[in-house]
């Protein structure tokens, strides 16, 4: 079935999501956006003020910069997709808590089913955390992370800190190379929905004991 239809109608549910309080206080859902076929796709934390207004991701200063750092490495925000692992604004832009990235979880899990990537990066602590519990955005930014997630730092955190700023530039202009190590290298054998539906990912032997990925 086409991949646009399919997300088309997971983004119809989010529009209507009453999971969690989140939908009580925002303007609009922000279910992501982008090409369904590319093979590079990127998640964020949370929408912002302008992504609430507008139901885009990503479309506020750190959503231009994103596009900056997009356009070094050859790519428009066309080409990829764009989300979040939470698709309502928290309040006054606060962390997400635990309940309602747990309650958001479904809809980003069949978002990637259908898409089924060969390289996710995740932007900023809490989207790598998403995909890898025991994750520390300073140690693991600029590491493919399991089979195929890489942590770069947030942009609004890049545009708060120059450090950070270069940091980020200089994973950026990595993706290419890892995305092409991936395809060439055959290290991501498996689609997303064998990962979905709990088919042995032999990264995981090499997790801490009891620690678990929630994709």
């Amino acid at each position: 079935m086409d991949k646009t239809f399919l997300l088309n109608q997971i983004e119809n549910n989010i529009k209507v999501c009453t999971k969690c309080r989140l939908c009580k206080t925002a303007t609009n859902s922000v279910p992501g956006e982008g090409n369904p076929n590319s093979e590079l796709v990127f998640i964020g934390e949370a929408p912002g003020e302008t992504e609430d207004l507008t139901g885009s991701p990503f479309v506020g200063r750190a959503g231009r910069l994103l596009e900056t750092l997009l356009g070094k490495i050859g790519y428009k925000r066309e080409d990829v997709w764009i989300g979040n692992i939470i698709k309502h604004r928290p309040p006054q832009n606060r962390d997400p808590l635990p309940d309602e990235i747990l309650a958001c979880q479904p809809y980003l899990t069949e978002q990637l089913k259908i898409m089924s990537p060969k390289l996710i990066v995740t932007l900023g602590r809490f989207a790598l955390l998403y995909f890898y519990n025991d994750g520390k955005i300073s140690r693991d930014k600029g590491k493919l992370v399991g089979l195929n997630v890489f942590p770069v730092y947030h942009p609004a955190a890049a545009l708060r800190n120059p450090q950070m700023a270069k940091a980020l530039e200089e994973d950026f202009l990595k993706i290419p190379q890892v995305l092409k190590n991936l395809k060439e290298g055959g290290l991501f054998t498996r689609t997303r929905v064998d990962l979905m539906q709990g088919k042995n990912n032999p990264a995981d032997d090499k997790l801490p004991e009891g620690q678990q990925r929630l994709l």
